[in-house]
């Protein structure tokens, strides 16, 4: 699978290292395409980096690494992500982090997926700090677990392979509404990690019988 990553920031290097060394095609993209130019260069391991709107139409996979407030403007300028499977990272937080922007009745996820009606949204890796993609996807030494939710059955299990292949864990949650949960259990993660001091060596998971 080919993989064009949004953003040039802490979580789209360690996204895109995770990616390259699972043996994928990976494209870094931003607004700002000097950022994406370096970023792939800190990366390296065959990472490249392309205009916003080339490297999302020529992607199997996007991924949106930016700040929930900016997704919008990402959304539109690479044209709208027709027909794509987008995986939507983010969390919607308040700017001091005291809490989650919207929640109960919507999710950053649905919201998206309102902003771009005609892709295939997917809410994954949202639980993920970068330090645990710094860690080979580990978190305290074991796979962490990428949670994944979409409502297009087809690219949710395509998600779940991509993560897989990349060495975590995964749980498919079923349908893009079940976000609002996703997001605020990553919330939570943020203030054990922040907040309270655990660090962010840390990711939730599920325990399930064998």
């Amino acid at each position: 699978m080919s993989i064009s990553i949004i953003g040039a920031g802490n979580m789209a290097k360690g996204l895109a290292t995770r990616f390259a060394h699972a043996g994928h095609p990976v494209t870094l993209a931003s607004r700002d395409q000097a950022k994406a130019e370096a970023a792939a260069r800190d990366v390296g391991n065959g990472v490249s980096s392309a205009p916003l709107a080339s490297a999302a139409q020529s992607a199997d996979i996007v991924v949106l690494a930016v700040p929930f407030d900016a997704a919008g403007d990402v959304i539109e300028a690479a044209g709208g992500f027709a027909g794509k499977i987008v995986v939507d990272i983010t969390n919607p937080m308040k700017a001091d982090f005291s809490g989650l922007s919207i929640g109960h009745t919507t999710s950053a996820a649905e919201e998206i997926q309102k902003r771009a009606p005609q892709a295939k949204v997917v809410k994954a890796f949202n639980t993920i700090f970068a330090q645990v993609l710094q860690n080979g996807g580990q978190a305290a030494g074991r796979p962490a677990t990428v949670f994944v939710a979409g409502d297009d059955e087809a690219a949710r299990a395509a998600v779940a392979e991509l993560a897989r292949s990349a060495g975590f864990e995964t749980l498919e949650t079923g349908a893009l509404a079940t976000a609002r949960y996703l997001e605020p259990a990553a919330a939570l993660n943020i203030t054990l990690g922040y907040g309270l001091g655990h660090g962010t060596d840390i990711a939730p998971t599920w325990q399930r019988a064998a």
